[in-house]
This record gives structure tokens, C-alpha cells and sequence, in this order.
């Protein structure tokens, strides 16, 4: 089939990868956001996935809105069979939709029709699901509500964060996708409905949503904190300034220090919970690098009963 592919971030480019390596299916082009601002200079960047298009010679559409009349027209005479979509990061209006004879069809990071929406790798990790998965599915109007065609299942494991499952789910998605357009293809493949039952939503995760709450047991934080990481970074607070965490360890042995206070030792550090403590790995202080938290902990010189999270 003539492709179009859509996808913006790093996680889309195994995808498109695949589907180039396919020799079977013809990337004619890729849609994606348009140059970012980014780094120190705040200079204007382009996605990962234009930069992997560019370098493999294929053309590159970048639309402000893909309802913009230009990106139709072009798509239009493009005239792909299939959009195969992931992490695109735009809304698809009915009038681009309508363009492929065999319509928009994504990948999307969890087992429909659980947890639709922006975030499910980090919800699902935050939830405590043991299985996770990715699934591929024909848009329509609704929030990831579309049919299925396929699914690959992932488990989650006890130390993941929602980068280490992302970046497993891209590469096993990818082969989900590629399968998904052969099958299409063949006519061998075709749609289901979601069920009704077992629908959960997933909505981007706000800074203000990666807040520790140390009230909370041992294994809600380290839930949180793995959710989390690397985006949008889960923190606390420490005398009114913001300490980003990285992951941390349940630490049952200790169950003598109250919610938020802290223990420093030579080696460890660790901060109570609802529950036990947990013992924290790195952490990074306002305006300064990334560093273990026990070498945090011996150049803040911080008092005995410091409680962190005010």
C-alpha cells in the first residue's frame, strides 16, 4: 500500500523504521508537528520523526492544523491507502479522515479500551497493572474508541518506569503496525468493536499531578515516582523549593519515620510514608544536575526531623 505516516516524538520512529525496512508498503510521506522551540538557545527544532523522514528522503508535511487547506490538498493528491498514526499529537478532523480509502489507523500504547487517551504508559504504571500492551486500531471521531485490529501484550515489570515500558512497547508496536498493514492489505484483517465494559481513561500528566503526597503507602509513591519518570519528572518540596526525584525503593525495614521525614545516613537516605519508607535513588535540586541523594543529603547539610514535601 501507499502509506502516509503521522508521528511526531522519538517513540514514533521504530515505527516508521519498520515500515520503511517493510519492502512491502511505499512511506510516501510523513505528517508531523511543526519545529519546536528547544534547548538553552530556544531554537527551533524539528521532530525526531521529520529528521528520520528527511534522512531517509521522504517528504515531509508539517501543518499548523491538519485541517489546513494546503496539508488536504497535498494529502489529496498524495492519495494515500493507508495513515498509519502513532503519537501524532494533533486532533484528526473528519475531513482528513476521509482521505485514505482505508482510513487513519494508530497505534496506541495499552489493550483497548483501557486507558484511552494521551497517557496510558503512565497510567498504567501508576495504576499497578501487571500486563500492559499495545494495540492498533481504525480512528473515528471518539477519544481511541475505534475498532480493533490487533493487540501485542507487554508485562509490566516491578522496577519499570514509564520510559523503560514505552521504549519496549515502541519496538514490539512497531511490529504490531507493520503486521496490521500487511493484514489490511491481504484483506485477511478486519476491526472489531471495544467493548463497552473495561474502559479507563488516560489524560496527560500535569506537573501538579506528579507531586509526591507522602501520606500516601510505600508502594502508591514508588508507583507515582516510576509513572513519572522521565516526564513530566515526579517532585516534592524541601523549605519551599522543588526536589525532582528519580525512582525510589520500598524500604519495609524502616517503619520509624513519620509521612515526608527524612533519615539521612552516609550511604541511604530515607523519607517515611503512610506506610513503611522508601529509600531514595537520585534526585535533582532546583537549578543543579541530577546526583544521588545521599551525596544531596551531605552537601545540604540538612537538620535532623527535615520533612520534606513543605
Amino acid at each position: 500500500m501507499k502509506l502516509v505516516f503521522a508521528g511526531t516524538p522519538e517513540v514514533a520512529v521504530p515505527a516508521l523504521d519498520a515500515l520503511i525496512a517493510s519492502g512491502r508498503h511505499e512511506v510516501a510521506a510523513v505528517v508531523t508537528r511543526p519545529d519546536a522551540t528547544a534547548g538553552r538557545g530556544r531554537k527551533l527544532v524539528a521532530s525526531p520523526v521529520a529528521e528520520r523522514a528527511a534522512a531517509a528522503g521522504i517528504e515531509v508535511l508539517k501543518p499548523a492544523r491538519p485541517r489546513d487547506e494546503d496539508f488536504l490538498a497535498r494529502l489529496r493528491e498524495i492519495a494515500p491507502d493507508c495513515c498509519p498514526v502513532v503519537a501524532y499529537g494533533a486532533l484528526l478532523p473528519k475531513v482528513a479522515l476521509d482521505v485514505p480509502a482505508r482510513g487513519w489507523v494508530n497505534l496506541h500504547f495499552s489493550l483497548l479500551p483501557a486507558w484511552r487517551g494521551a497517557a496510558p504508559v503512565q497510567h498504567s504504571v501508576m495504576a499497578g497493572d501487571e500486563v500492559t500492551g499495545a494495540s492498533t486500531f481504525l480512528i473515528e471521531q471518539g477519544l481511541d474508541s475505534g475498532p480493533v485490529y490487533g493487540v501485542v501484550t507487554e508485562e509490566i515489570r516491578g522496577t519499570d518506569t514509564s520510559g523503560d515500558l514505552l521504549g519496549r512497547l515502541a519496538v514490539s508496536g512497531a511490529g504490531l503496525l507493520v503486521a496490521t498493514m500487511d493484514g489490511i492489505e491481504d484483506g485477511r484483517l478486519s476491526a472489531r468493536p471495544q467493548p463497552d465494559e473495561g474502559i479507563t481513561v488516560a489524560p496527560k500528566i500535569t506537573v501538579e499531578d506528579a507531586a509526591v503526597d507522602w501520606a500516601a503507602p510505600a508502594l502508591r509513591v514508588d508507583r507515582l515516582v516510576r509513572g513519572c519518570t522521565p516526564a513530566p519528572g515526579a517532585w516534592t518540596l524541601i523549605n519551599g523549593e522543588r526536589l525532582k526525584l528519580g525512582p525510589v525503593s520500598p524500604a519495609p525495614e524502616r517503619t520509624d519515620l513519620a509521612p515526608g521525614e527524612l533519615s539521612a545516613g552516609k550511604n541511604a537516605v530515607h523519607v517515611g510514608t503512610g506506610s513503611h519508607a522508601v529509600l531514595l535513588g537520585e534526585v535533582q535540586p532546583q537549578g543543579k544536575k541530577r546526583m544521588p541523594a545521599a551525596d544531596w543529603a551531605r552537601g545540604t547539610h540538612l537538620p535532623a526531623g527535615t520533612v520534606l514535601g513543605r
